[in-house]
């Protein structure tokens, strides 16, 4: 018998193990084909099971859950929404009228300061010792005009008795005009330094914030230079200087010119939080050609404080008011090809859908021109899932929470586009009572025919 070699062993077990592994491959492919698909058939029943048979909320069965509120009667204010600076009335810089150093310093940065309050000091003694000179001026010329009138008296007696020349009497009056006007030039000038020395105590020419203090005590300051003592302000009243595109500006006019004063109302940048509440005041006298806009001025108390100098403001006027108008919530108006239109509710829990034609909108609310009746009830939340006779369910508001809100899933009336329903702020522009200008609030609504359902997404995210 032959014995094999190691090698020859060695070169057989390696066959062997390379004959076994494609079919531990296809055994593990095989097993991997089975698994996927019990998974796939296990999802396709489990859907089968859950496929909606009626309208509901994230393919549950079911009406759809909505939120709805009643349509009213109420009146609706036409706005117009600018942009403005707050522009104080007074700004004034405080500069010294003399010559001298600082002696004293009077108020502290950031002080409110009355008009005619004293805010630092010249060194008054050169200005004193120059008024004491010219008041002894005045009273040493006095005394030579009186000494003349006497002379000028005691020549019309000699004249009358022709004991004098008429040239001596006429030349004694010249005198006495010269040393009149003496004591004239006299008082003009105790008069200067009169003024000189008051000008030495530097006071705020009108009530309002003192700024930062540009100079110290000992500092020398010089008449009619650029140095500045302080800047002041003035805070009450205030006033906000804002523009309006001049395609807006006739009815602005003609109330102002009927001697009405419309309501104008200051906002923060963030149009969230209300400032101030004021009256147009003035109106400039052409529009920028630059532009096209037109300035306005509004005049506020700000007794509170609320405006600051050269703050960022939205305003709001104040254009007309339209009473006992249709009203509903802005939530409810949805847009599609054929327009605006909102999802009436039906005494048999369905919707029906309705095209209005909706006119001025303010805060949540927009006027209804066409279309809606008082009373009637519309759907503010889920009208993106609905379509024209689909049925809902309207759950019990809890307590404390009006109409139109406590939505499905807390979403607070806030649609799945992107709109903001129930919320209320100011509205965005000029509203005309055609309805111009699209959805008044709640943002830019999804585009669909009437009729078409929405994506079957649940409202309020």
């Amino acid at each position: 018998m032959s014995q094999e070699s190691p090698q020859t062993n060695a070169r057989t077990e390696a066959t062997a193990e390379a004959r076994g592994a494609p079919r531990k491959v296809w055994w593990i492919a095989g097993a991997v084909i089975v698994a996927l698909g019990g998974v796939l058939a296990w999802r396709i029943h489990n859907l089968g099971q859950k496929a909606p048979t009626q309208f509901g909320r994230a393919g549950g069965a079911g009406p759809l859950a909505v939120a709805v509120a009643k349509v009213g009667i109420a009146d609706v204010p036409v706005t117009l929404n600018a942009l403005g600076t707050v522009t104080p009335l007074a700004t004034v810089s405080v500069r010294p009228q003399v010559t001298g150093p600082i002696t004293r310093i009077l108020f502290t940065e950031g002080q409110m300061v009355r008009a005619g309050e004293v805010l630092a000091e010249i060194d008054p003694r050169p200005y004193q010792a120059a008024l004491d000179q010219a008041q002894a001026q005045l009273k040493r010329d006095q005394a030579q005009l009186a000494n003349a009138r006497i002379d000028l008296q005691r020549y019309k007696n000699l004249l009358a008795q022709q004991s004098v020349s008429e040239q001596q009497y006429a030349t004694q009056g010249a005198t006495v005009a010269q040393d009149e006007a003496i004591v004239a030039a006299d008082t003009a000038t105790v008069d200067t330094a009169k003024l000189n020395l008051g000008y030495c105590r530097i006071s705020s020419p009108v009530s309002g914030l003192a700024g930062l203090r540009q100079v110290d005590v000992g500092n020398l300051v010089q008449a009619n230079s650029t140095a500045t003592i302080a800047v002041v302000t003035q805070l009450k009243p205030m006033s906000v200087v804002f523009t309006v595109p001049e395609d807006t500006v006739r009815p602005i006019l003609a109330r102002f010119r009927a001697g009405e004063k419309p309501a104008v109302d200051a906002w923060d940048r963030s149009m969230n939080t209300q400032l101030a509440s004021g009256r147009l005041a003035s109106i400039d006298n052409q529009i920028d050609i630059t532009t096209g806009t037109l300035k306005l001025r509004a005049l506020f108390d700000n007794d509170k404080g609320e405006l600051f100098p050269n703050q960022f403001v939205n305003v709001r006027v104040l254009v007309d008011t339209q009473h006992g108008q249709v009203v509903a919530p802005a939530a409810a108006i949805q847009n599609g090809s054929a327009g605006n239109f909102v999802y009436v509710l039906q005494d048999d829990s369905t919707v029906s859908q309705r095209v209005v034609v909706i006119g001025a909108a303010s805060g949540d609310k927009v006027a209804i021109l066409q279309g809606l009746k008082p009373g009637e009830t519309v759907v503010v939340d889920g009208a993106d899932q609905l379509r024209d006779g689909a049925p809902v369910r309207v759950p019990e508001a809890t307590p404390g929470s009006g109409a139109g809100q406590g939505a499905p899933g807390g979403s607070n009336g806030r649609r799945r586009n992107g709109g903001q329903g129930g919320t209320g702020g100011p509205p965005g522009g000029f509203r005309r009572p055609d309805g111009a200008g699209g959805p008044p609030a709640g943002g830019q609504r999804r585009q669909r025919p009437p009729g078409q359902p929405g994506d079957g997404g649940a409202a309020g995210g």
